[in-house]
């Protein structure tokens, strides 16, 4: 503490504030699921559980730019409505339109791997 007198030689004391150059928040950064830098809150946006800036959400055929009301998804990849369709349409199922294996053909290898068991 810093005393001084007053012209009535009353002693004033003074405390001395410091301040601080920088705050710590503990704020946890969230980062985009597609570029991996970090999302704003302004420009952040959610869908199926991942956060993505808005300039970023768009669709793995055409990457056109998608919003909520106009992607599909599927195990994590998102497409535009348009493409998800075309994609689907074009085998008949999810899975070979999206260059996966048949689930049929899984199952055959499940019960060929119990018979020779």
């Amino acid at each position: 503490m810093d005393t001084s007198t007053t012209s009535e030689d009353k002693p004033v004391q003074r405390s001395k504030v410091t301040s601080s150059k920088s705050f710590s928040f503990n704020i946890q950064r969230e980062v985009c699921s597609s570029c991996e830098k970090t999302v704003y809150p302004m420009e952040r946006l959610v869908a199926d559980k991942q956060i993505f800036h808005t300039t970023c959400f768009c669709c793995k055929h055409c990457n056109t730019k998608l919003s909520l009301g106009s992607y599909a998804a599927l195990e994590g990849e998102f497409y535009c409505k348009p493409h998800f369709q075309q994609l689907f349409k074009s085998k008949g199922n999810y899975d070979e339109g999206f260059g996966r294996r048949q689930h049929k053909e899984l199952w055959a290898d499940k019960e060929h791997e119990t018979k020779t068991a």
